[in-house]
């Protein structure tokens, strides 16, 4: 976050040498800080109110006014947390916050830098983009196309409506088979986003495309977030999705809808062999998939006489690594959370992972709610999923 500055009393010599780039912070005496909060203020309104020639007014870019034109937007107001001065103007940081109608219980916020002008005493926005490691907002990426489905929201760029809405179907059914794995305690809604290409999924996350090759799909979110905060995005890289089969699209989908509805009860002492392998334990949930089925990489190390010897930790999940690797990561944890499911039940598993999520730090955590919820230590939990993958998988 920018650090902020706040120039108190200082004399006219000072604020004259000031002037060629000074920062000013909100709350400050400084009138171009309460100008700059006014036209971030008119521009806000502007959007929310879809008034074009208002937003034209506060200056720039223009086209992504329209962009946002089927957004279903039920807030959007800026935040101004820095003001740079310089000769010729100013640049701002800002945080917005925004929510979509119908699915955001809080703002998502996002952080943003705007490049001002001035011009016969007046403030104008020359220029909108990310705030430093933010990643883009899809409609930066061009026209937003929106498909409402009966539990989904999907909105794509470069996606036609019919291929956004069969996108929404597969979410629509998502939902209830989430709710049955894991019940009705979250909204019950999800938001996907469907960007053009590869490039533009990393470009939405603030990360390289190198890092999203192969990956079908991420959810974004705020971990261990509840009550107030603001629906996940589920994002879909459609050049890796589309290469799947039907099969596969929903299970994925499953996947991601398993980790909104989660997201309350995940923290930072949920290993990812439980966040991911119970997702997809809910994705294949119902369809009679075996083991040699969804865990095939895992069943060659097991053939191979190389079967494992501990559940993956968390670099094992890592996008950029060894793919071969990451398969096997996914396998594990899912056959973990099998295992859990089917020798002590359904209701066990949830609540094992809800006791990991509500402990206060990773050490311990599986440990603890393995005693409360199993009665298993960790040494015995993970000598029983050794024997039980190696029975799968022989």
């Amino acid at each position: 976050m920018a650090g902020r500055a706040r120039w108190r009393g200082v004399g006219a010599v000072v604020a004259v040498l000031l002037l060629g780039a000074s920062c000013s912070a909100p709350g400050g005496p400084d009138s171009a800080t309460r100008a700059v909060e006014e036209l971030l203020q008119r521009r806000a309104e502007a959007v929310l109110g879809r008034d074009e020639a208002a937003y034209a007014a506060t200056g720039e870019p223009e086209a992504e006014f329209g962009h946002l034109a089927q957004v279903p937007l039920g807030s959007w107001e800026y935040r101004l947390t820095r003001l740079d001065r310089t000769r010729t103007g100013a640049t701002a940081t800002a945080a917005l916050d925004y929510r979509i109608a119908g699915h955001d219980r809080a703002p998502v916020t996002v952080q943003r830098t705007l490049d001002l002008s001035r011009r016969d005493g007046r403030w104008y926005v020359a220029d909108e983009r990310p705030g430093p490691d933010a990643g883009e907002q899809l409609w930066e990426q061009g026209e937003v196309t929106a498909v409402r489905g009966e539990r989904s929201l999907v909105l794509g760029v470069g996606q036609g409506e019919a291929r956004l809405r069969r996108y929404a179907d597969l979410a629509d059914r998502a939902v209830p088979a989430v709710q049955g794995a894991w019940g009705r305690g979250w909204p019950g809604r999800v938001v996907v986003l469907v960007p053009d290409s590869t490039r533009d999924m990393a470009d939405l996350l603030g990360a390289s495309a190198s890092a999203y090759q192969g990956i079908a799909a991420v959810t974004t979110g705020e971990a261990g977030a509840a009550g107030q905060a603001p629906a996940d995005r589920v994002i879909v890289n459609p050049e890796s999705y589309d290469l799947l089969g039907a099969f596969g699209k929903q299970v994925v989908l499953t996947h991601e809808t398993t980790h909104v509805a989660t997201r309350a009860h995940t923290s930072d002492a949920t290993p990812l062999w439980l966040s991911e392998g119970f997702a997809d334990w809910v994705g294949y949930r119902g369809t009679g998939r075996t083991p040699e089925q969804a865990a095939p990489g895992l069943r060659e190390e097991v053939r191979a006489g190389r079967p494992p010897q501990g559940l993956p930790d968390d670099e094992a999940f890592g996008f950029a690594g060894d793919s071969g690797r990451l398969a096997r990561a996914y396998e594990s944890g899912w056959l973990a959370c099998r295992m859990i499911a089917e020798r002590y039940g359904e209701h066990a598993l949830v609540e094992f992972y809800r006791a990991v999520g509500a402990h206060p730090r990773r050490a311990g955590a599986v440990a603890g709610a393995l005693r409360d919820v199993l009665g298993l230590t960790e040494a015995a939990f993970t000598r029983e999923w050794r024997d039980y993958v190696r029975t799968e998988l022989r």
